[in-house]
C-alpha cells in the first residue's frame, strides 16, 4: 500500500489524483492533503479519505474547515509550514506536487530532501529551481516522476535511455484557443475567451498559460532538468489534435511518440504506479475512426512567451524564477481585467530584461529572485493600469 501526500488536492490535477486513488483502493492510500482556500471541497475530501494531516492557506480557512468537517484525529497546518508538514509526512512514500505556481516550491524541495518520491505536476518547481531540485533528488534517493502529459510521454519514450542517444525532445502543444486568430485582434481577447481551451480541462492559470504558449515554454525548462538535455535539444511543435503528447528523436533518426486520449488520469496513474503498469478502465485510442495528425512550428511573433522562456533558460541562474514570477503576476492581472492579453508577454519581457543573471546557490536565492520579480512586475502593472485609467 503506497501512502500519498497531495499538495493542491482541491485543484484540477489533485481531484484527478483522487479519482485514480478511488480506482485502486487496495494499492493507494491518502495520508495527507494540502489545499489553498477551497475549504468546501477539502472538507469533502477529508470526510471521504480521513487523512492524518491537512493544510490550508490561512488561519481563516482552517477555522472554516473545522466548521464543515470533523477534524478529530487530523493534524491541521497552515500556510507554508503546514504544506511542508504534509509533504514530509512520515507515512507518505510519494508526494504528488499539484499545487499551482510558486507556492509548491518549498514543500516539494523539502519532500525531496526527505527522500520522498515526487510525482510532479507543478512545473513551476523545476522552472524556478530545477538544478537544486534534481540535486536533492539524487542526493536523497527520491524519484522525480512527471505528471504533465508531455513529460510523462517523454519519460515513457526514453525508458532509461542515455542522453547521448537522444538527438532531440519534441514537446507538442495544442496551440491554444487563438492558434488561428488574427494577431491584430489579440488586444481585445477577454479572460472568458482565453479560458476556453480547445482540448484540455485545466485550472485558470494554466489555461491562460496555454493560450499565450507560456505553458509550453515552462515545459521546455522543465524538460531540460528532468531529462538532462541542453536547451537546443528541446523543441516544440504545434499539434492541434493533442493525440501525440510528445516525441523523442534518437541519434539514428528513429522517432518514438507516445499517443493517448486526453485524460489526465493516464499520466497520473503512470506516475503513481511506476515502474509497474496497472490495468485501468480508462478507454484507449480508437484507431478505427478517422485520425488526423497535423504538426506545425510555433509562431514566436504571435506568441512571444515561448521565446521568453527559451531566453530565460539560456540566461540561466535566477532568470527562469524571474520569468515564472512575472508571468504569474501578469496572468493574475489579466484574469482580473486590469491588463489586456497582449500585456502579459510585454510585462514579462520588461521584468526579465531588468534583472541581471545571477547564480542560484541555495533555495533562498530562488525565493529572493521570486520576491524581486513579483515586486518589479506589480509596479509595472500598476503603471500600465494608471496609463489606461483602470
Amino acid at each position: 500500500m503506497k501512502g500519498l501526500a497531495i499538495l493542491g488536492s482541491t485543484g484540477s490535477v489533485g481531484t484527478n489524483v483522487l479519482r485514480v486513488v478511488d480506482a485502486f483502493p487496495d494499492r493507494l492510500r491518502v495520508v495527507a492533503l494540502a489545499a489553498g482556500s477551497n475549504v468546501e471541497r477539502l472538507a469533502e475530501q477529508v470526510a471521504r479519505y480521513r487523512p492524518q494531516a491537512v493544510s490550508v492557506s490561512t488561519p481563516e480557512a482552517r477555522d472554516a474547515l473545522a466548521r464543515l468537517v470533523d477534524l478529530s484525529g487530523v493534524k491541521v497546518g497552515v500556510g507554508r509550514d503546514g504544506a511542508v508538514a504534509v509533504a514530509t509526512h512520515a507515512d507518505a512514500s510519494m508526494v504528488v506536487a499539484a499545487a499551482v505556481g510558486a507556492v509548491g516550491l518549498v514543500p516539494t524541495y523539502r519532500a525531496l530532501e526527505a527522500g520522498k518520491d515526487v510525482a510532479l505536476a507543478n512545473k513551476e518547481t523545476l522552472v524556478m529551481a530545477g538544478e537544486l531540485m534534481v540535486a536533492e533528488s539524487r542526493a536523497h534517493g527520491g524519484r522525480l516522476l512527471p505528471i504533465d502529459s508531455e513529460h510523462c510521454a517523454l519519460h515513457q519514450c526514453l525508458d532509461g535511455r542515455r542522453p547521448d542517444e537522444v538527438r532531440r525532445l519534441v514537446l507538442t502543444a495544442s496551440g491554444g484557443p487563438f492558434r488561428t486568430r488574427a494577431r491584430d485582434t489579440f488586444a481585445s481577447i477577454t479572460p472568458e475567451e482565453a479560458l476556453c481551451h480547445p482540448t484540455w480541462s485545466m485550472g485558470r492559470k494554466i489555461t491562460i498559460d496555454s493560450a499565450t504558449l507560456m505553458n509550453k515554454g515552462l515545459e521546455v525548462i522543465e524538460a531540460r532538468w528532468l531529462f538532462g538535455l541542453p536547451t537546443e535539444r528541446v523543441s516544440v511543435l504545434i499539434h492541434p489534435q493533442s493525440v501525440v503528447h510528445s516525441m523523442v528523436e534518437f541519434v539514428d533518426g528513429t522517432v518514438l511518440a507516445q499517443l493517448g486520449v486526453t485524460d489526465m488520469r493516464l499520466p497520473i496513474q503512470y506516475a503513481l504506479s511506476h515502474p509497474e503498469r496497472w490495468e485501468a478502465a480508462i478507454p484507449g485510442m480508437d484507431f478505427t475512426r478517422a485520425l488526423s495528425l497535423d504538426f506545425d512550428v510555433p509562431d514566436h511573433d504571435r506568441f512571444p512567451c515561448l521565446g521568453l522562456a527559451y531566453q530565460a533558460l539560456a540566461g540561466g541562474g535566477c532568470l527562469p524564477a524571474v520569468l515564472n514570477a512575472a508571468n504569474e503576476e501578469a496572468v493574475g492581472a489579466f484574469l482580473e481585467g486590469r491588463i489586456p492579453f497582449t500585456a502579459i508577454p510585454e510585462q514579462v519581457a520588461e521584468t526579465l530584461s531588468a534583472r541581471p543573471p545571477a547564480a542560484l546557490g541555495a533555495l533562498d536565492d530562488v525565493l529572493d529572485a521570486d520576491a524581486w520579480a513579483r515586486d518589479h512586475t506589480r509596479a509595472g502593472l500598476a503603471r500600465r493600469s494608471a496609463r489606461v485609467g483602470v
